[in-house]
């Protein structure tokens, strides 16, 4: 990382008005510079998430949904179908993302396909000179994230994870207030997730349906039969396809608790208990998770500091007033907050500082700061560098659950001391095949 913890809250986080967007893009504009062309762009993988950037994109005129790229020919029919409705134009519709990728005309792509997928498509993309905005969690193993920095830094392109509190204005103020010594040096961070989840059954091999061209949706991953609870959004619960609902859910608010903590490098010790503990199914990431990440001599004046994570998916009930939220001890009061949009400041003697309430989390912003770092080469608000520290955490605590061991950890090289096991999780097998991560050359 190279922001300091002393401007790490002073990122930009307004919604600014789309503005000229071809310096950086090479697309054409006036002479007068204050209109450009719409910026063409793809989505790749327009399903829940991916639907909701389409809805917000086709309302953004300073881009062009040139392509929609799926492997389900009804997802990407309906999302095509969907821009047609809202702007008038037809998108081309692919299913292979090598045809979004050499179309040199294409400036940015906005990936929301599978974890698996994720950092696959990001690297292909980057090195095919487009920018990237690219969903939580950045990566499906440690691993894939710094080859993700690699690919972004050594094109030179954008590089936007779809952690879209980053660009919410009332959680970057909140975390600002609490850092400006109100209670103290923050040592203790917490973030939970308490919602409940469905079962997903149990299932055996089967043919895929018609619509779905199933081995271009495994990608590089190591070939399996398909069965029908991969599909759709179940594949979060395999450990092929994805990261658990700590990569999920449980990353938004793991990444707003380190942005409040302050630690800008990896912890050096994590400890994990849990594993499934509600669910008999298919499912193998944990439905229930207890994790503590240590930072040593990471605060203002050299204690250590701890980030802890609670995951309950069968629980459906609120923990101090929300489902999903943060907690904030510091040395003289703590603060609790939900990125609903609700924190309430509390000081020595339990005696409530302030409490206050604003617009949860914030999608076209995150959208628009993508954009308009496009136009001036800045770094985003969730910059992968940024994300693949938080996103690291779901990893290290995945590892620490499944193992059942602590891990000594090393943030500079980015290894498990003294634990072979363990180390192998840090990265993955891969089948051979053309979308296969590779170091950057």
């Amino acid at each position: 990382m190279t922001k300091s913890r002393r401007d790490f809250l002073g990122q930009s986080v307004g919604s600014v008005a789309a503005a000229s967007l071809y310096a950086a893009a090479g697309v054409a504009a006036d002479s007068s510079d204050r209109q450009a062309e719409p910026l063409p762009v793809a989505i790749i993988g327009p399903g829940g998430m991916g639907m909701a950037h389409v809805n917000q994109l086709v309302g953004n005129s300073s881009v062009r949904l040139a392509y929609v790229c799926d492997v389900d020919s009804d997802r990407a029919a309906k999302a095509a179908e969907t821009i047609m409705q809202k702007t008038g134009h037809a998108p081309q519709v692919v299913s292979d993302m090598r045809r979004v990728l050499d179309d040199r005309a294409i400036k940015a792509v906005w990936i929301a396909t599978p974890d698996h997928w994720h950092a696959p498509a990001a690297i292909l993309a980057a090195n095919a000179g487009k920018h990237v905005y690219v969903e939580k969690p950045c990566s499906h193993n440690l691993r894939e994230g710094r080859l993700m920095i690699e690919a972004a830094r050594k094109n030179n392109v954008v590089m936007q994870v779809g952690t879209q509190s980053r660009s919410t204005p009332f959680i970057a103020a909140a975390l600002e207030k609490m850092n400006s010594g109100i209670i103290g040096e923050i040592l203790v961070a917490k973030a939970w997730n308490s919602q409940l989840r469905g079962s997903i059954g149990r299932q055996t091999p089967s043919q895929p349906p018609r619509n779905l061209d199933y081995d271009l949706w495994l990608g590089p991953v190591t070939e399996r039969p398909y069965q029908s609870n991969f599909l759709p959004g179940i594949w979060r619960w395999w450990y092929d396809f994805g990261c658990g609902d700590i990569g999920n859910d449980g990353v938004h608010d793991i990444d707003i608790a380190r942005w409040g903590l302050g630690v800008t490098t990896h912890p050096s010790r994590i400890a994990a208990l849990g594993g499934k503990c509600f669910f008999d199914d298919d499912q193998q990431h944990a439905d229930t998770q207890y994790v503590a990440f240590e930072y040593p001599g990471a605060s203002r004046s050299g204690r250590p500091q701890q980030l802890v994570y609670e995951q309950r998916i069968w629980s459906p009930y609120v923990q101090e007033g929300f489902e999903n939220g943060n907690a904030f001890f510091g040395t003289s009061g703590m603060m609790i907050m939900g990125k609903s949009g609700r924190f309430r400041l509390i000081g020595p003697k339990n005696k409530l500082i302030e409490e206050s309430s604003g617009a949860g989390p914030d999608l076209a912003a995150h959208h628009q700061n993508f954009l308009d770092c496009i136009r001036t080469g800045k770094r985003p608000n969730a910059d992968i560098e940024i994300n693949h520290l938080s996103t690291s955490l779901c990893h290290l605590a995945n590892i620490a659950t499944r193992t059942g061991r602590v891990l000594n950890f090393d943030p500079a090289t980015e290894t498990i001391r003294d634990d072979a096991e363990a180390s192998q999780l840090l990265s993955r097998e891969y089948r051979e095949h053309w979308a296969k991560p590779a170091a950057s050359l």
